[in-house]
């Protein structure tokens, strides 16, 4: 009699294993054997990822043991001995156990001590929100990218919260100036030996993303003279632009130092163009559509709907409190404006985005680099920002 469920697993698995001839297997073996599945049930980007965590830390702690050896415990041990922040470690547990799946449907084990094993806390400390630019930033890092390919395809990233991979795959066609929109149905990543693979979004969604007052001239400089399967924000010589030769290209670093942001990445510029859209009041479903994320709980991490709660908190209990206090013009102008955005976010996804915004680049004048290039686009649609 065995006290619980995973002991009785256990005492089965073993039964089986001592039938089974490939019981002896270890994991390594196991991994030159099924890897190739593994590779091909995932995205490239991902393939590319379990590869680093099974050669730098899965293989070296536990790839001598063998298949029926592993348990929970064991892999917790080995799990102490990987280096890597917890999203690291997230990814070389799901590579293991991957592997372990493999091996239970196999019947070489009879269940997966993967599963068993608790998740790392991944660091959610850091909010995208204060990884985001402001307004007078961005300005700031558009004036110090040089006029032309570049400016163009910051802006891209920073008016249209694309990913860099679906900025690089943009086509021609894609680019829609009768509505206003660009059309994201594809993407670029690194292959497992460095090339470019076309491959749909993250999200496996095709999604649309607003042509805004501020994008629209370097969206009619990038299609000018262009056939319709051409890319959209191509390089100097007409070739792809990736996050990394753009980075070389306009010299990041220097950009960092200017915009006194040690820590920036081009991945921010997706992050600020969701968190701008919040502050401008957009509600949680536009963001999410316009972004591509799975959930909203993803979304609202963008949002600084929170930031306020402690001073809103407050007032609730002075006015409880001393309710024949006069209130302060300030704070009655605080209350009204974030009442106004409340209502904003809580408001359905609407048909036209550029209803539920503001416009903190109004004043915003960008140059393309064209010689008598177009000017900022007056009462088109879009989001206005």
């Amino acid at each position: 009699m065995l006290l619980t469920l995973a002991e009785a697993k256990r005492e089965l698995a073993k039964e089986v294993a001592g039938r089974n001839p490939n019981a002896g297997m270890t994991l390594t073996q196991w991994h030159e054997r099924y890897w190739p599945a593994v590779a091909a049930s995932v995205r490239i980007g991902t393939a590319r990822g379990y590869d680093v965590s099974w050669r730098k830390r899965v293989q070296p702690t536990l790839g001598d043991k063998k298949l029926e050896e592993i348990t929970s415990p064991l892999i917790e041990s080995a799990m102490v001995a990987w280096a890597g922040s917890p999203s690291i470690k997230v990814d070389s547990l799901a590579v293991l156990s991957r592997l372990l799946d493999g091996a239970r449907r196999a019947r070489i084990i009879d269940y997966n001590p993967a599963r068993e094993v608790k998740r790392p806390n991944q660091d959610t400390s850091t909010s995208p929100t204060s990884r985001a630019l402001n307004v007078q930033q961005i300005r700031r890092l558009l004036e110090l990218i040089p006029k032309g390919v570049y400016r163009s395809y910051a802006a891209a990233l920073v008016f249209t919260g694309m990913r860099a991979g679906e900025a690089t795959a943009q086509r021609v066609r894609d680019a829609d100036l009768e509505q206003n929109i660009l059309r994201i149905s594809r993407s670029f990543s690194p292959g497992m030996n460095g090339e470019l693979v076309e491959q749909s979004p993250k999200s496996h969604k095709e999604r649309e993303a607003p042509i805004t007052n501020q994008l629209l001239p370097f969206v009619i400089a990038a299609v000018e003279g262009k056939e319709p399967d051409d890319l959209l924000w191509a390089g100097q010589n007409g070739g792809r632009l990736t996050a990394r030769n753009f980075r070389r290209a306009v010299d990041w670093e220097k950009i960092k130092q200017e915009l006194r942001r040690p820590d920036l990445r081009v991945h921010d510029l997706r992050h600020t163009f969701a968190t701008i859209l919040f502050d401008a009041g957009a509600s949680a479903p536009d963001v999410q559509a316009v972004l591509g994320h799975s959930s909203l709980q993803v979304t609202e991490r963008y949002s600084r709907a929170r930031e306020g709660v402690a001073r809103r908190a407050g007032s609730v209990l002075d006015e409880l409190f001393e309710p024949d206090k006069p209130k302060s013009k300030k704070n009655t102008k605080k209350s009204s404006t974030t009442n106004g955005a409340k209502k904003s976010r809580r408001s359905s996804a609407s048909p036209n985005l550029a209803d539920s915004f503001s416009n903190p680049f109004e004043s915003a004048d960008y140059s393309t680099g064209r010689e008598n290039g177009p000017g900022m686009a007056q009462g088109r649609g879009g989001l206005g920002l």
